[in-house]
């Protein structure tokens, strides 16, 4: 199977996780569901453990893994929030913005230049982001006002600047420590289950109140088949990375975010879905940009 193939695969099953997480997110909380995720994602990841290299469990990159995983739940965790508050249409593109942001602090962490292209791109992103926000009636500003006012989109500002240091861990673990693919793939499971399983906790000492067995009842459909969807389109983007060139990857599996908005908007009954398609598709076009330059 070509690289780009598998990129295409990655973007459609991200696009359906995406779907279907709101679908579940209408009737559960954002912590349940995220906690009975991660837990059936790592029972469908076990099988990897016994494929992959001999790592030892103090190896320091696992320790590095085991602090990005944390952040990387509390981002996942914000995200659920955030699509539980908005409209998938005006949530999900958001997440774009994610390559500006990295270029951004590459600039100014680890000495990286930002070139002319990557500078249109950020532009076009900020263009993008400030239309799928704007309200004719209620004036110039209300785009700025609106994004900073409202909580599902705090959420998503707070997942998109962890992302944003995750991803530098993330580059640095697959390619300057030479971690294995798989062996990240599988481990990262294995991280995210914990640090979920002690979010839960932590609300179940703090509320006493957190049933997953009424989330797991209300929502189990949801949650198995976006952890399918999610095992596929992650490990999917993997094999495509391993074999073509990892911009191509990256700018194909961002349109999973077109998709998810628009077939998500028409479920959901999104308002203004034309003008945020249009939106959609100039952040696409400034990350895709962005992409094509690392």
């Amino acid at each position: 199977m070509t690289w780009y193939t598998l990129a295409i695969i990655s973007a459609l099953f991200s696009a359906a996780a995406a779907i279907f997480e709101k679908k579940a997110l209408l009737k559960d909380s954002a912590l349940n569901f995220s906690t009975l995720l991660a837990t059936v994602n790592l029972a469908l990841s076990l099988p990897l453990f016994y494929f992959n290299q001999a790592i030892s469990i103090t190896d320091p990159r696992l320790l590095v893994l085991l602090f990005k995983t944390f952040f990387g739940a509390l981002a996942f965790l914000f995200i659920m929030k955030g699509l539980k508050n908005l409209q998938i249409s005006g949530a999900l593109p958001l997440l774009v913005l994610t390559p500006g942001l990295v270029a951004i602090a590459e600039y100014f962490f680890i000495n990286d230049t930002i070139t002319k292209i990557e500078t249109y791109g950020i532009i076009l992103m900020l263009i993008g982001t400030y239309a799928l926000q704007i309200d004719n009636t209620k004036g110039f500003f209300h785009p700025i006002t609106v994004f900073i006012k409202t909580k599902g989109r705090l959420y998503l500002v707070a997942a998109l600047l962890i992302f944003t240091a995750t991803s530098i861990i993330d580059k640095l673990l697959l390619s300057e420590y030479k971690l294995n693919p798989k062996t990240f793939f599988a481990w990262q499971h294995l991280f995210l289950f914990i640090h979920f399983t002690i979010f839960a906790l932590i609300i179940r000492l703090s509320k006493g109140k957190l049933d997953l067995r009424k989330s797991w009842k209300l929502s189990w459909k949801w949650i198995l088949l976006v952890s399918v969807f999610t095992i596929i389109y992650r490990y999917s983007q993997i094999e495509a990375v391993k074999a073509g060139k990892v911009s191509l990857v990256l700018t194909i599996k961002r349109t999973s975010v077109f998709f998810a908005a628009i077939i998500g908007g028409t479920i959901f009954k999104d308002t203004s879905l034309l003008r945020k398609a249009i939106a959609i598709i100039i952040m696409l076009t400034g990350a895709a940009l962005i992409l094509i330059t690392f």
